[in-house]
């Protein structure tokens, strides 16, 4: 039921489909008459795109969520890499067959770049199909096809593909996995990704290395006008909402411990 809810819930706050809803609500409200309903549905519909697309809102809200988990010093031993879904293009990977990378492909990189720095190293993919509507291929089976073909072994990977979202990613990767006490096994994710994954990691009794990828930030940015392409900044602003989204959404029910988890806990 939480996924569900949580999909729904996403799709109506959302800032591009949220501004479109202002704007018909306020279209409906002007035709019957209610002008200042109408024009306040205007209004917040222009702010949310404009303070989304040509500010740095975006980039100020997600610095935080990636500076919050520096990358470590590489470990000497790694006894395995767990690397989380979100990179593929899975709707067009299921059609064409074959691994077309996402903004946050890089996680996928990364891993193989560990893999090869660490060669005696399980590499674990976690993620199933985590769209409500579109039809698309699990990260898990298409990361098989890309990592094999930048020439990691295909008995090193061991695939999860039934979560549909970071909570299952944990309690599914743990229970395939059963990490051994001592054991050090990186976690591989976005960096604005990293405190939620990192928690829930840590609350399914899952101890892991936080690995941070996938930047979208230079961590010098301030307020400014017009910093970033406005396809860009959409896209960014889109990505911190969510997140902060998912990290309240969690710690709500006691998913999580923390509102804004960190190196502490």
């Amino acid at each position: 039921m939480f996924f569900y809810l949580s999909k729904i819930f996403w799709f109506f706050i959302q800032p591009l489909n949220l501004a479109i809803f202002l704007l018909l609500a306020g279209l409906l409200a002007a035709m019957i008459g209610r002008r200042r309903l109408a024009a306040t549905g205007s209004v917040l519909a222009f702010l949310i795109l404009a303070l989304s697309a040509w500010t740095s809102l975006g980039a100020m809200i997600i610095g935080p969520l990636e500076e919050r988990f520096p990358r470590p010093l590489a470990p000497d031993h790694v006894a395995g890499i767990v690397v989380l879904g979100g990179g593929m293009e899975g709707r067009i990977n299921l059609a064409r067959g074959g691994y077309e990378l996402s903004a946050a492909g890089d996680r996928f990189v990364e891993t193989a770049v560990l893999a090869r720095r660490y060669p005696d190293a399980k590499v674990v993919v976690s993620g199933g199909a985590g769209e409500l509507i579109l039809e698309g291929e699990g990260d898990a089976a298409t990361a098989q096809r890309l990592l094999t073909a930048l020439g990691v072994a295909a008995d090193r990977l061991i695939l999860e593909n039934k979560s549909r979202n970071t909570y299952e990613n944990a309690v599914f990767t743990r229970e395939l996995v059963s990490p051994k006490p001592g054991e050090t096994w990186l976690l591989v994710t976005s960096a604005f990704h990293m405190p939620r994954a990192k928690a829930l990691f840590d609350k399914a009794g899952f101890p892991t290395v936080p690995w941070p990828v996938d930047y979208r930030t230079s961590g010098k940015e301030g307020v400014s006008l017009f910093a970033d392409n406005p396809l860009d900044a959409l896209e960014t602003t889109t990505v911190a909402a969510k997140e902060w989204t998912g990290l309240f959404a969690y710690w709500l029910p006691g998913r999580i411990d923390r509102p804004f988890p960190g190196p502490g806990g």
